[in-house]
């Protein structure tokens, strides 16, 4: 099941994102995974689920858009929707088809939630320890 593999790479680019850009998690992770990339949404959501506790996807709703494969089949010049790799042209028939589309496993957005900000007094207090008043 590389769909574990794919999700901790997934993962891995959520929190460097999380880390530059000062977020603290994700509420909505919204993903592309065309039906052409070899990758079964199921089981990357699965898998993005068991790799969340304790990152900031925990808790994270997981979407995920499955767009349809296109290809330009070389035999009838025709840009055609396919299932699945490997299938014949519905067109003529022909095995000739260049991918065009649905092939993509990308990261479409997120919905974010910042850091709360400390309250003065505690960051005060965190910031000077030694300090009592």
């Amino acid at each position: 099941m590389h769909e574990a593999s794919l999700a901790g790479g997934i993962l891995q680019v959520v929190e460097d994102t999380a880390r530059r850009e000062g977020f603290a998690r994700v509420t909505v992770l919204r993903l592309e995974a065309g039906q052409l990339a070899g990758v079964e949404a199921r089981a990357l959501r699965f898998a993005l689920e068991a790799l969340a506790p304790g990152t900031c996807l925990a808790g994270a709703r997981v979407e995920i858009d499955e767009p349809a494969g296109q290809a330009w089949c070389m035999a009838c010049s025709t840009s055609v929707a396919l299932l699945r790799r490997g299938d014949a042209c519905p067109q003529c028939g022909g095995y000739q088809l260049q991918p065009t589309g649905g092939t993509e496993l990308r990261i479409v957005d997120m919905l974010v939630e910042d850091d709360p900000a400390p309250a003065p007094e505690a960051a005060h207090a965190l910031a000077n320890p030694f300090i009592t008043e």
